[in-house]
């Protein structure tokens, strides 16, 4: 247990920082509208999640740099300004909704209090973890923040359930045409598998790889595959547990509205309990403070990899100011977001419409990266990840297509 433990890192920290709170508001919201009808999503986007994330990190291990490096390097600067382009608004509103979350759950949890001290006091917390703590400091409190995610997988066992439907509604999938439940599955689809992630994790590895000095071996490529693996199958659990605990209790209640966290946590209360109420409303806080440094770091170090800044978690704030100005602005311009009227559901919208034109391109990119032997040399993609990259490539292009159409 202890070496399986050691081998994990910036996969499991990745996997983790996917189940945010917004990505947790359309977890409740796919269980309150339609039940257990969704449950199987969970399963399909597995080794999807897996395969792209074990690209990216393959990537940052063999070249030793990050995603937008490598694509300064060897790509055309359009192709690379495209992706900033329409990635910075989607981050930045991400940013924003995931901190209205975490400021509305506090309020609810002690209502004397205005939800928007809860989220200068939280965005001034987190830069301050971020720029006064190195690398390897942060990526432990991350490591144990993802503790957090396990009260999602504790709540159902807490609940009445039929196990038998529940395996049905798992292992055989629910399809519905209509717009309602498309528009859920593309939900879905934006918020596990999004191009900010692809960022993060190549650059992670890249500075792992550094931190430690070890050569890229086989060996090396079998642990980040565990580290890769266990991160998003830990990510689509919670993904699971979500669904099932809001498909089964609120769903059955003809609660079938849900429009941020705290909302989910208070239809929780009455039905469930205040101690269902209490764990979920806490993993949402736990989940909050994990995701947030990720948005924002991935953002900047796609800034500072595309201007050449001095850039990294572990260096201090004078050795790597437009970084960490670039962090600071990212956090306040998402706070920011209350101020101007933006509801979090309006943010999401919004990021699941960017992310959505951007996945499909940066997948066809990535596995363009992944089976270059200029690059690669002698790690190009295996048959099965180029199998996968192109089923997720599909999916997510459908996806965008389907958005989209509901859309305009």
């Amino acid at each position: 247990m202890r070496g399986f433990l050691k081998k994990l890192g910036p996969g499991l920290i990745t996997g983790a920082s996917d189940d945010d709170p917004s990505g947790i508001a359309t977890y409740s919201q796919a269980g309150a509208q339609f039940g257990l009808a969704t449950l199987w999503t969970a399963i399909i986007t597995f080794p999807l999640m897996a395969a792209i994330q074990g690209m990216c990190a393959r990537i940052g291990l063999v070249t030793g740099e990050g995603l937008t490096v490598t694509l300064r390097k060897h790509y055309s600067k359009p192709v690379l300004y495209t992706m900033l382009l329409f990635s910075f608004p989607a981050i930045t509103l991400n940013i924003g909704a995931d901190i209205q979350g975490m400021g509305a759950v506090c309020h609810m949890i002690f209502p004397g209090i205005p939800t928007w001290i809860f989220c200068i006091s939280i965005t001034a917390i987190l830069m301050y973890v971020i720029i006064q703590y190195p690398y390897r400091k942060i990526s432990m409190i991350l490591k144990w923040l993802c503790i957090s995610l396990l009260l999602y997988i504790i709540v159902p066992f807490m609940l009445h359930l039929n196990w038998g439907q529940v395996a049905r509604r798992t292992f055989i999938p629910t399809f519905r045409w209509n717009k309602d439940f498309l528009s859920i599955i593309v939900a879905l689809l934006g918020t596990t598998i999004s191009p900010y992630l692809f960022f993060w994790q190549t650059t992670m590895e890249a500075e792992d790889q550094e931190h430690r000095g070890i050569v890229v071996d086989k060996q090396l490529l079998n642990d980040m595959k565990t580290d890769v693996n266990t991160g998003m199958l830990f990510s689509n659990l919670v993904m699971f547990f979500i669904i099932l605990t809001t498909g089964s209790v609120l769903f059955p209640a003809g609660i079938r509205e849900i429009n941020t966290v705290d909302e989910a946590a208070k239809a929780l209360e009455p039905l469930a309990g205040k101690l269902t109420y209490l764990i979920f409303a806490t993993g949402v806080l736990g989940t909050g403070l994990l995701a947030i440094p990720v948005l924002a770091g991935s953002q900047s170090y796609m800034l500072a990899e595309t201007f050449g800044w001095s850039a990294g978690l572990d260096k201090k704030f004078s050795q790597a100011k437009p970084f960490y100005l670039s962090v600071i602005v990212s956090l306040v311009v998402g706070l920011c977001l209350e101020m101007v009227g933006i509801s979090p559901m309006q943010a999401l919208l919004y990021t699941a419409i960017l992310y959505g034109i951007t996945a499909p391109v940066m997948i066809v990119i990535i596995l363009h990266i992944g089976n270059n032997r200029k690059i690669m040399k002698e790690h190009t993609n295996s048959l099965l990840s180029n199998i996968l990259g192109v089923i997720t490539f599909i999916l997510m292009t459908a996806a965008a297509v389907a958005m989209i159409w509901f859309l305009f």
